[in-house]
């Protein structure tokens, strides 16, 4: 990324959403569980439905900042426990959490607020927490250059939780780490301890 531009980051799905069609298919989803919405509690459902969703699957726009490292920093940046709220691609069900993002600064430090947009950015659409650890990583590392970067996502998954195997109070963990943090074991270390993080 050159210096003084900021990179305006902006989801642009492959279609738009259409909300009129998005509440017809939500009131014929619900009439074919069995669900009326012939009450009054539940009339303007499939419309609720329809724009849950599609805030769901909208991120934010935002200009991705940095700065020069004048300073020359070189030790870990870290935020922890950014909320993560994303939707499982095969239910469709949430799964909610927090993921811990750090990175060893190169040339550029990154405006702090940028690592949860980052978070946001990827999880509003349906995911695996798989991917969505590793897309965090990958773009904050192609956009930013750094010496190393490391996410960690610890998160509830409602498909395990509220069906199938009802694991309650269950959550998963997923990692990456890239550059420094994945090469050296002292960094690795220090990433893990500061997230609080026990692997």
């Amino acid at each position: 990324m050159r210096a003084g531009t900021a990179l305006r980051v902006v989801h642009e799905p492959d279609t738009g959403a259409d909300i009129a069609a998005a509440e017809d298919a939500a009131a014929a989803f619900l009439r074919a569980l069995g669900v009326s919405t012939d009450t009054e509690s539940l009339r303007g459902t499939p419309g609720r439905m329809a724009r849950a969703y599609a805030e769901l699957f909208s991120p934010r726009p935002f200009d991705l900042t940095t700065f020069p490292n004048d300073e020359g920093y070189d030790e870990l940046v870290l935020a922890r426990a950014i909320p993560v709220r994303s939707v499982c691609e095969h239910h469709l069900l949430p799964f909610v959490g927090t993921a811990h993002v750090g990175y060893l600064p190169g040339e550029r430090i990154l405006g702090l607020s940028k690592l949860a947009r980052i978070v946001e950015y990827f999880a509003c659409r349906p995911q695996v927490q798989e991917r969505l650890t590793k897309q965090v990583a990958d773009w904050l590392n192609d956009h930013l250059n750094p010496r190393g970067v490391g996410v960690v996502i610890e998160a509830e998954h409602t498909c395990m939780t509220l069906r199938g195997v009802l694991a309650s109070g269950s959550t998963t963990v997923t990692s990456t780490l890239l550059g420094s943090l994945r090469e050296d074991v002292r960094s690795r270390q220090e990433f893990f301890a500061l997230s609080g993080v026990h692997i």
